[in-house]
């Protein structure tokens, strides 16, 4: 048995594998893939409003998010790095596709406000781990699920745009996974800001880090 960072016993384990310090990873070269394009789904949406094309990107970009976990625990190629560029990247992709679909009139601002705002919020929970050593909290199998719904939605509302037998279907389907996606947006946030409360009570703070 050992303690983890919030002192709850977890039982070793041979597939609790640490993740390494490499850099140069087929994981984290398709995280970087993914995020090379960002500028150019951007441009393709409210530049010439190429939404077939911006729709592929939008596609690989939720395969790729996929294919670079599995690959990394099918691969051993677990790393530091790609536990931060991974959930940064999804987070980045979201937040882009959800202002240029409000400046598309795509979805209301008040949804990308709440999906955005929690972000921000949890962003402000990030100092409590960093004054104590420790990394930010795994991600919680409950926040896949919402990007994995999010990442399916977004791209449904945009091929609605498309003047198809099958837009309105699209529509349907997209606004419905938006809507359980963004449901348990909210309630992640609970559990990481639950996550954080009780590393700031039971975790000091490491001296020269910034804690009382």
């Amino acid at each position: 048995m050992r303690v983890d960072a919030v002192g709850q016993e977890r039982p070793d384990t041979t597939e609790d594998v640490e993740p390494t310090d490499r850099i140069v990873t087929i994981p984290n070269l398709l995280s970087l893939v993914r995020l090379a394009g960002v500028p150019v789904f951007l441009y393709l949406l409210l530049g010439p409003q190429a939404d077939g094309w911006a729709l592929a990107i939008l596609m690989l970009s939720g395969f790729t998010d996929w294919a670079d976990g599995k690959l990394a625990r099918l691969l051993n190629q677990m790393s530091r790095l790609g536990a931060l560029l991974d959930p940064f990247v999804d987070r980045l992709y979201v937040i882009t596709t959800l202002i240029a679909f409000v400046a598309r009139d795509i979805i209301p601002w008040w949804v990308a406000a709440i999906l955005i705002g929690r972000d921000l919020l949890l962003a402000l929970t990030l100092p409590i781990y960093r004054r104590r050593g420790l990394p930010p909290p795994e991600v919680v199998y409950l926040g896949k699920a919402a990007t994995f719904a999010l990442m399916f939605a977004l791209p449904l509302l945009l091929a609605a745009q498309m003047d198809q037998a099958w837009s309105a279907l699209a529509h349907a389907t997209g606004y419905a996974l938006l809507v359980w996606g963004t449901a348990l947006y909210v309630w992640t946030a609970g559990i990481y800001i639950g996550k954080a409360a009780i590393v700031a009570r039971t975790v000091r703070p490491v001296e020269g880090r910034g804690g009382p």
